[in-house]
This record gives C-alpha cells, structure tokens and sequence, in this order.
C-alpha cells in the first residue's frame, strides 16, 4: 500500500498523506491545537451549536416551534443511530487503521486499536449537522461546515483515511435524511404535548411571563395594547 501511495495509484492513500504530510510541518504547539479539535473540541462545538439552534427556537416561538425542536432532539439521536449502524460495519469491512500499513504517518493521537471504516467522528458531526440543518438552515449550514472540518482534522492527525471520513459523512446523512419522516411523526406529536405543559412548556417555547419580564427591564419599551387601554379608562 505503501508503494501505491508513493506511485499515486492509490488516491486515497495519496490524499492521506498529502494532509497528514501538513502536519509534520506544522509546529508542535498547532498540532495539539488539532489532536484536541479533531477528538474533542468540533463535538463539543456542535452540541453548543444545537443548544444555540435550541434556544433561538425557543425565543422565537410560532406554530414551528415545536417541529423545529423536534427536529433538533432527532439530530442527537440519529447521529448515535448511526454509530450503532456503524459497529458490524466496521466488523464486516475490518480495515486497519491507516498507521498499521504505512509507514511515515505523523499520527497525532496514540491509543485507536480499533477498525478505520467508517470514522465515528464523521459520522457523528455529519449526522448532528444534517439535523441540524432540517431544523434550521443557518445553524444547518455551520454544522455541516463543522462536521467538513472534522473529517480534515481526522486524515490529519493520521487516524483515518479520507474515504473513512467520506463514509461516515454519508452514513450519518442517510440515517438523519431517510428515518426524518418517522422521527418526525413521532416526535413532533411530542413536543407539541410539551408545549402545552404548563410545567415543560418553557422547552418549547418562551413563556408570556418571560417575554413581559424582558420587556419590563428594556427602557422605553411599549406597554401592550390592552394596559394601555386600562390606563387609559383610568
């Protein structure tokens, strides 16, 4: 395999180690900066993303409020779907990690004993993106954004091969896209239920008593119209 990537006959063992090549000229200190991106901090910067998507939902409220945030519990959901759909892949397919084959790989996180295809990581960030974007297509398109970067950060640190990143971007999509319309169906009912809870309602959507406590602490906000009718007859 080694020698396919060095003749290019081999695309995808070529493409990894042109971007694992940019890591061995990096400087130490921006390849921490990428260990901890690509393992911990894009996911932790999505699941911020959903509970941003979350409360601008929330705020905002209307007659989509609830399937919006339904839509955003699925994300979760489907992306550990995915990962679940992913284990007898993995075993089916048994690809090494791309560090067993090739020699020269600066690898940038130690310890992945596991099989390469397809990549969790991509999956997982693809699959909240996805969701996210059937809720919400700004916060959408930054979570898909997100789940791209993630994929480079894996190829380089070394950890997986582009086309794992690629399957797991398509695996999480499928999941998210295909099981939509029943989750949907499911969840929506749910979440309307919720917002007519007097006591879970807030999930949903923004209570009238927190809206009328932010306008009272705005200066020169205007009073609704009934007060000023009652102030007027006053």
């Amino acid at each position: 395999m080694a020698v396919l990537a060095e003749s290019g006959s081999n695309p995808d063992v070529d493409l990894l180690y042109d971007i694992n090549g940019l890591a061995k000229d990096a400087p130490h200190w921006f390849d921490r900066i990428m260990e901890f991106v690509g393992e911990y901090g894009l996911l932790l910067a999505m699941v911020l993303l959903i509970l941003w998507c979350w409360w601008s939902v929330r705020r905002r409220g209307g007659e989509e409020a609830a399937p919006s945030v339904a839509a955003l519990v699925w994300a979760p959901l489907a992306a550990g779907l995915a990962v679940l759909v992913n284990v007898p892949i993995r075993g089916f397919v048994e690809r090494p990690r791309p560090f067993v084959d090739h020699q020269g790989l600066d690898v940038l996180v130690s310890g992945k004993t596991d099989f390469s295809f397809v990549s969790d990581h991509a999956t997982i960030t693809m699959a909240l993106g996805v969701g996210l974007f059937v809720a919400n297509r700004r916060f959408g398109l930054a979570g898909i954004g997100l789940a791209l970067l993630e994929g480079f950060c894996r190829v380089y640190m070394g950890v997986h091969y582009p086309t794992d990143v690629i399957g797991g971007f398509a695996l999480g999509t499928a999941v998210v896209l295909l099981l939509s319309p029943l989750a949907s169906a499911l969840l929506t009912p749910l979440m309307r239920a919720v917002e007519r809870s007097p006591r879970a309602g807030w999930i949903v959507r923004r209570r009238p008593a927190e809206r009328a406590h932010r306008d009272a602490l705005l200066p020169g906000t205007r009073k609704p119209l009934e007060s000023e009718e009652r102030d007027l007859a006053a």
